[in-house]
């Protein structure tokens, strides 16, 4: 992130505008918008900026720029047509320690100016660091058309009645909840229809309900993160992990979906990795308990879906045992993700018509299968956590009735940019060349559909897989 997003308080800010004409103009009317006083230089103004100019925050001076335009100013925008003075300013400018921006010149910008979406108080900014701004103003146009005008209105109620919930509510906690609760409820929707004696009514009812409710109840979410593509979420798992006070992850959690936990939400890692747990079970579900009984909202981050070999059912045991409230967010498995985004479909009329999933690492580390159930012709077998155990699993199918021949896939990080699929058969996938190179998270996927991944292979057409 080269541009660093800050809001500037534009009370007493004093901006300077070289140059008069129809670039300047925009920059005038967003700063207009602010509280900010406006000193504008140039020797020729263009009729829009001296419309604007019409008004007590802006000084217009028509003549050329003299370098003690720079004195008592701290934000610079340069928009002239002359290159040389622009440079000349910026200099001149950044020596002073100004923030200075030269339109439509991004090296020579020591901050840019976003897209904003202005539903004041809320203000919502964009950048692409001056590298898209077609991509920008299209996604600007997307936030337009879902953010409503009338949003104002509730952040304006927010804003008014902060200090009275800050004073009634002591825990940071408690008036998050409360927030939330009047946001996602009746009390916003009467707000932003305008009937703000009858949302004040309700405003204060609620209040009184949440101060007099000494104990904050917590609650645990166990939520499926995906097999690591962000936009696999679904809507209900983001909205839960932007709304979390702690969310407690796995080492299958991307970084990019960590990205959209909330900000200051507290994050623990629990990441358990091929035979090194960072924390044993019965500590994760500990700290599942002490952080809910604390009165967070606690989110159970997961790789793929928490009910399919992600440990979801033993949490919410203790979960039940200790009077916690839950609920269970599934999330695309690990199988389906990686099946869909390497070109195997894990069923087929013609292949395979049943699947099952299995561990490749049981509880006490050994691989004890009912692998006569598992070699069974027309069906596609996925293994979770087999990589270890890959010698033995081949061995073990080919034992009880698989042919050797039977296709095989090895998928490493599934549905990311770093996805890496090598296939082969029973019999010589031990020996592949690239195995090496196949560290975990790696899922296996034994069957005929696998022949068709050649065919199939959507996401990396132009990898020639051996």
């Amino acid at each position: 992130m080269r541009y660093f997003p800050l809001f500037i308080d534009t009370n007493d800010l004093s901006c300077l505008i070289v140059g008069a004409g129809e670039v300047a103009a925009r920059k005038l009317e967003l700063l207009l918008k602010s509280h900010a006083q406006v000193k504008i230089v140039a020797p020729d103004v263009c009729a829009t900026v001296k419309h604007l100019a019409d008004s007590d925050q802006v000084t217009l001076c028509q003549r050329p720029f003299e370098d003690d335009d720079l004195a008592n100013v701290r934000v610079v925008f340069v928009a002239t047509s002359d290159e040389a003075l622009n440079a000349d300013i910026h200099a001149k400018a950044t020596a002073l320690g100004l923030l200075v921006n030269v339109v439509d010149n991004t090296p020579l910008c020591g901050f840019i100016t976003p897209s904003i979406i202005d539903r004041s108080p809320v203000v919502i900014a964009m950048s692409s660091g001056g590298n898209a701004p077609v991509l920008l103003r299209y996604l600007r146009q997307k936030l337009e058309s879902l953010i409503p005008a009338n949003i104002s209105k509730l952040g304006a109620f927010s804003e008014r009645f902060r200090e009275r919930v800050k004073h009634a509510l002591s825990s940071v906690t408690a008036r998050r909840y409360f927030w939330e609760s009047v946001l996602d409820g009746d009390i916003a929707e009467e707000v932003t229809q305008g009937n703000a004696e009858r949302a004040e009514e309700k405003f204060n009812a609620a209040l009184q309900a949440a101060a007099e409710n000494k104990q904050t109840q917590g609650q645990v979410y166990l939520v499926g993160a995906g097999p690591g593509d962000p936009d696999l979420l679904t809507f209900r798992a983001l909205r839960l992990m932007q709304k979390a006070d702690v969310v407690i992850y796995d080492r299958l959690v991307s970084p990019q979906i960590l990205e959209l936990v909330r900000r200051d939400a507290e994050k623990v890692y629990v990441g358990k990795a091929r035979s090194v747990h960072t924390l044993p079970q019965d500590d994760i579900n500990q700290l599942l308990i002490k952080y809910a009984k604390e009165g967070n909202r606690v989110v159970r981050l997961k790789g793929g879906d928490p009910f399919i070999f992600g440990r979801g059912g033993e949490e919410i045991q203790r979960l039940i045992e200790e009077n916690i409230e839950f609920q269970v967010v599934p999330g695309i498995t690990a199988a389906a993700g990686a099946g869909s985004y390497a070109g195997i479909p894990l069923t087929h009329r013609d292949h395979a018509q049943s699947v099952v999933f299995a561990t490749g690492h049981l509880k006490d580390g050994s691989i004890d299968l009912n692998w006569s159930s598992l070699a069974q012709p027309n069906q596609t077998i996925v293994f979770y956590m087999g990589l270890t155990g890959l010698p033995i699993i081949c061995e073990r199918l080919i034992a009880h009735g698989l042919p050797a021949s039977t296709p095989i896939a090895l998928i490493r990080s599934a549905t990311t940019q770093q996805q890496k699929v090598i296939t082969g058969t029973l019999s010589n996938i031990s020996a592949h060349p690239e195995l090496a190179q196949m560290k975990p998270p790696v899922l296996i996927i034994v069957g005929g559909v696998v022949s068709l991944q050649h065919k199939l292979n959507w996401f990396e057409p132009h990898l020639a897989q051996q």
